[in-house]
């Protein structure tokens, strides 16, 4: 409750003055609000507070990173440890299929979106550190970019903490939470996103389950291989991302784009990204789970654009 109590006052206090302060010491209290779902007056006071709080974090990211990012824009957020397991790869790669779109097609409608991205890697863990730099590398194309202008920001905030995570947190529109299905344990992350109204998007894996069996299946978005697939997968041997690629242009363009030289001038190439993927077969089947992000991402996107609809969820 700390992320919503401390991290998030105005959205704290508009809950306490719907439903009463019980709620801070038993959680099951939080479940009054239920009877404002459907309420367009309360829909649009949320709406109000988490427009405030992303003008919040747009200044602070300004401050700290120097990008300035649109707080009417969605603000897509991953935020979590980096490891190959928690995907951060997936979230990239989605990024740069969008850039990708846009350069095959400038007037391509999409809608604005700030990708934002924090979380640190371990300090012997080459492959986190890869990702890290390949975000970064993503960040600095796409920000400097006059094609992507006013469509897509990508901004990565450095040294996360707490501090930083109560500022994040209320502000975020979306929820990755994509590790592959059956590798979290648990996760708080998740739970702390959902408080501050955030649209979860994710696997079947770790707290996710809980917050689907919570708040219903039309108010999160999942995707993905199950666990039990997953483990099919590894027992049997049947996956092989090299085919995966070659079945999907989009993958292949971008797994080439890691070291073509595309990154050249602003981060080298990635064949430590590369490898793992396409010699090392894959394990966490960002390849697999691709597709099924993309449609699922798409669709929250699509959801956006109704504003009515959006608040309901």
């Amino acid at each position: 409750r700390r992320f919503l109590l401390h991290g998030n006052p105005l959205l704290a206090d508009w809950v306490t003055s719907h439903i009463g302060d019980e709620w801070i010491t038993d959680l099951s209290q939080i479940s009054k609000l239920k009877i404002y779902a459907d309420d367009e007056k309360a829909q649009q006071e949320f709406l109000n507070i988490k427009y405030k709080n992303k003008v919040r974090l747009a200044k602070y990211i300004k401050e700290h990173n120097g990008i300035e990012v649109d707080p009417r824009s969605i603000f897509d957020v991953q935020v979590k440890r980096i490891h190959a397991y928690k995907r951060q790869l997936l979230n990239v790669f989605k990024i740069m299929d969008l850039y990708n779109q846009l350069h095959d097609d400038p007037e391509r409608d999409i809608l604005p979106h700030t990708f934002i991205f924090a979380g640190k890697a371990a300090a012997g863990y080459v492959f986190a550190k890869e990702v890290i730099r390949l975000i970064c590398s993503v960040a600095q194309l796409v920000n400097n970019d006059p094609i992507c202008q006013g469509k897509i920001k990508v901004v990565f905030i450095e040294n996360f903490n707490v501090s930083k995570a109560q500022i994040i947190y209320p502000a975020a529109d979306i929820s990755e939470q994509i590790s592959t299905a059956g590798k979290e344990a648990s996760g708080t992350g998740n739970m702390k996103f959902m408080f501050n109204g955030a649209v979860t998007l994710g696997t079947l894996d770790g707290a996710n389950i809980e917050i689907l069996e919570q708040v219903g299946r039309d108010n999160v978005c999942i995707f993905g291989l199950t666990s039990e697939q997953v483990m099919n997968y590894y027992l049997d041997g049947s996956y092989l991302a090299f085919t995966q690629c070659k079945n999907d242009l989009r993958l292949q363009r971008i797994t080439e784009q890691l070291t073509n030289g595309h990154f050249a001038g602003v981060g080298g190439d990635f064949w430590g990204i590369y490898d793992p993927l396409l010699r090392n077969n894959d394990e966490y089947f960002v390849l697999k789970d691709f597709d099924s992000y993309v449609k699922a991402w798409n669709s929250l996107s699509d959801l956006y654009r109704d504003e009515a609809a959006w608040r309901k969820v």
